[in-house]
């Protein structure tokens, strides 16, 4: 994949837009552990940029993936991880199957407005039992006239305490586990809904992350997306977009921490030299860099492929597993190299350590992904479920 005038373009606009709007802000939505995602979420659809890859019709750009992919590393450009992961869940993790599946109804409903900015969505897939299991998830809805009532819980879902919806996977029979689920719109309004709990992290504290229940919250049938019982292959879809996002939007990230890195140990003077003077420092970084740009031409290979319409789960998977791992070991080479600056809170280096650890975890665990690509080797099989 090259980048086009019309993608540069694109990730000029937005990085702007980032030193004008956001990264000013950032320290203090840290100190807050949330950002005012509706004013956020606004002057980018007003930019045009929360629907790159959406239909013209709903008011998307109606671009392919590769625009949403230069976004995704332009976001690289905040100076922290919460606040572009939550930009990312509104662009590549709750809207994807609704953009593809969703009635036009539920389109205008739910998708035109988060793309104009004037709606904060939400993908509510993990529970307190089920998170990298998937299949396990135990909330459900249960039909009653036209409409569904779903009970259950949902927890570390990013955006939920601010969104006004969130496309929920659900069971909706008691069928085998891979053919029962059903993703659902769930208006965040909705009576019974109670959003139990704010859960502190350790990291990516400027995004709001919510425990929450649903106790016979009625929903139309009519807002369920797509066919019943496909939520599970619609949210494995989902998933590739997602996990194509979070190794897009690593990158910077990691190139700014190394460079970083450099120009500080161009300066620190050590036994009468500088750090920057050590052969091991000048390899380690050298080495560094050079697994970063092996993960950009991995993204970028996935991403073509994926827009000519291949199916990039192995790769996908090989990049969130490399993005989880690379930026864990990027963050904290560096904070050693920083010393004692790096273990203070303010340094980007160690905001880096603190965010880049979930990449391990969220969105797929490193030891799902290993288990994906074990299948898709064919050294691995899928145990039987009911």
């Amino acid at each position: 994949m090259q980048y086009t005038h019309e993608h540069l373009e694109i990730q000029k606009t937005l990085r702007r837009f980032i030193d004008d709007e956001i990264n000013p802000h950032v320290d203090e939505w840290e100190a807050a552990e949330i950002f005012p995602a509706h004013e956020v979420f606004k002057k980018l659809g007003n930019l045009g940029m929360l629907g790159l890859n959406k239909p013209e019709a709903f008011g998307g750009a109606g671009l392919d993936y590769s625009y949403a992919m230069a976004m995704a590393e332009a976001l690289g450009h905040i100076s922290c991880g919460g606040v572009p992961m939550a930009i990312g869940v509104q662009t590549d993790m709750c809207t994807p199957a609704l953009a593809r599946f969703g009635s036009d109804e539920l389109r205008r409903e739910f998708l035109a407005p988060a793309i104009a900015g004037d709606m904060v969505g939400c993908i509510g897939v993990s529970e307190p039992g089920a998170g990298s299991d998937v299949a396990g998830l135990k909330s459900h809805a249960r039909k009653d006239g036209d409409d569904y009532l779903i009970s259950g819980q949902k927890m570390w879902i990013t955006n939920s305490l601010q969104a006004d919806w969130m496309c929920m996977l659900v069971n909706t029979s008691d069928g085998p586990v891979h053919r029962n689920k059903s993703l659902v719109m769930v208006p965040m309004d909705s009576p019974g809904i109670e959003k139990a709990k704010k859960i502190r992290k350790i990291g990516m504290n400027s995004s709001d992350t919510g425990l929450i229940y649903f106790d016979n919250v009625r929903v139309p049938q009519r807002y369920r997306v797509g066919e019943e019982g496909q939520g599970f292959v619609y949210q494995m879809q989902q998933f590739q977009e997602e996990r194509l996002w979070a190794a897009a939007s690593s990158l910077e990230p990691m190139e700014d921490c190394i460079a970083q890195t450099i120009e500080w140990a161009q300066q620190r003077q050590m036994f009468g030299a500088t750090l920057a003077d050590q052969q091991w420092v000048q390899f380690k970084l050298a080495e560094l860099k050079t697994e970063v740009e092996a993960l950009r031409a991995l993204t970028y290979r996935a991403c073509d492929l994926h827009v000519q319409g291949e199916d990039v789960l192995e790769l996908a998977s090989m990049a969130k597993l490399k993005t989880g791992r690379l930026t864990r070991q990027v963050s904290d080479t560096c904070l050693q190299f920083w010393g004692g600056m790096g273990f203070t809170l303010e340094n980007r280096v160690s905001r880096l350590y603190r965010d880049g650890r979930l990449g391990s975890i969220g969105g797929g665990a490193d030891e799902v992904m290993l288990g994906i690509l074990a299948k898709t080797m064919g050294i691995a099989k899928r145990p039987p479920r009911g």
